[in-house]
């Protein structure tokens, strides 16, 4: 396949996808910010993304969703491409409030429909703001919302599992709740990192066992991280497991 149809099916994405944010997204988000209702706005956004991922033959195959336990979760998944989050999103059976790094926010219509989603942006590079958004988005889990998170902190640059921070741990800890760890394989080679080229192909997004965090203490948040990066690494493909089998996630 030639470089030139690669790029039309970018092109493609990227002028229709902007006609219907801009179309699409004031009415919603304003309805949104009236009703106090976020539903329509986050499924209008994540049905819309996904008709045109599928339109330049980017397929999402789902396993697993059994296994999804009833009530407020924490969503746990690898993050790997500018591909993972829709295919990752539109799997979860439930609306969901995502943690975001800060600068998503800045966008045009784009930020005001994550605010009204009610997601919560996140500075990574400034630990005491990293943390209060941490503890903002544990009183919204306590307070009945379920939450996405990529324990990673960043994109893979490579596809393969990084380390994990500790923030989804100690929100499951502090929460109660069941964490369901998401292993998503082939995202990377729809979307490289830091290229804009959209590559058809087919992203699989898998739901694992749920972890019990209420069954960890604060102090035990290490080993909590651990039994989740385990879970995540052993469910996905070989070439994209850690390159260090057996070394601890700090």
């Amino acid at each position: 396949m030639g470089i030139s149809l690669l790029m039309l099916r970018t092109l493609f994405v990227a002028i229709f996808l902007s006609l219907y944010i801009l179309l699409v997204g004031p009415p919603v988000i304003l309805y949104t910010v009236i009703t106090k209702n976020p539903g329509p706005l986050y499924w209008a956004g994540v049905k819309g993304v996904m008709f045109f991922v599928r339109a330049v033959g980017v397929r999402v195959r789902v396993r697993g969703v059994e296994r999804i336990p009833e009530g407020v979760c924490l969503f746990a998944a690898n993050h790997t491409s500018a591909a993972d989050p829709p295919a990752i999103i539109s799997a979860i059976p439930r609306r969901v409030a995502v943690l975001l790094k800060e600068s998503l926010f800045k966008w045009p219509i784009v930020g005001q429909a994550f605010q009204a989603a009610r997601f919560i942006p996140v500075n990574r590079s400034d630990r005491e703001s990293a943390i209060a958004s941490v503890e903002k988005a544990t009183a919204a889990i306590k307070a009945g919302q379920s939450f996405l998170i990529y324990p990673e902190g960043t994109r893979s640059p490579d596809g393969r599992l990084q380390e994990f921070k500790k923030g989804a741990v100690v929100m499951a800890i502090k929460a109660g709740v069941p964490i369901v760890p998401m292993a998503c394989s082939g995202a990377h080679r729809i979307m490289e990192k830091r290229s804009l080229v959209i590559h058809p192909g087919e992203i699989v997004v898998e739901f694992l066992e749920p972890i019990d965090a209420s069954k960890y203490t604060f102090e035990e948040r290490d080993i909590l991280n651990k039994v989740v990066h385990d879970a995540m690494a052993a469910a996905l493909p070989p070439d994209q497991r850690p390159a260090t089998a057996g070394k601890n996630p700090k």
